[in-house]
């Protein structure tokens, strides 16, 4: 079973006319509806990448919602994420900045052979 794309908008069905009801010029009128169908379509196309940043900004905005409702107001709530979050990029700092000197540390040390030497350039072929 194949898994459909939940963000792609699924192509709508054209009504179809009772046998016997089709009127003349009815094809040009079909024609009409379906070159304005595919117009509006091709208006509404959405970017995935836009409509993700939308969705988590969306969610950030529930998250802090829900944390002042759980906090019993809005100026306690914010305090209190203020609060978490500066602990959260203290706690993260130390963390970041080891992280980099130990990648760099990692940069310099493998262009080196074991005794400490930088290898020679290889002759081009």
């Amino acid at each position: 079973m194949a898994l459909s794309n939940p963000f792609r908008r699924q192509a709508a069905h054209p009504i179809e006319a009772e046998p016997g009801l089709d009127a003349p010029g009815s094809g040009d009128l079909r024609e009409a509806y379906e070159r304005g169908r595919r117009d509006a379509l091709q208006a509404r196309k959405r970017h995935p990448l836009g409509m993700t940043f939308l969705f988590l900004a969306a969610g950030a905005g529930v998250a802090v919602l829900a944390y002042a409702a759980y906090s019993g107001s809005f100026g306690r709530g914010g305090e209190r994420l203020d609060r978490d979050l500066a602990v959260a990029a203290d706690r993260a700092e130390p963390m970041v900045r080891d992280a980099a000197h130990d990648a760099g540390q990692a940069l310099k040390s493998a262009g080196q052979t074991p005794n400490g030497q930088a290898p020679a350039p290889s002759e081009p072929r």
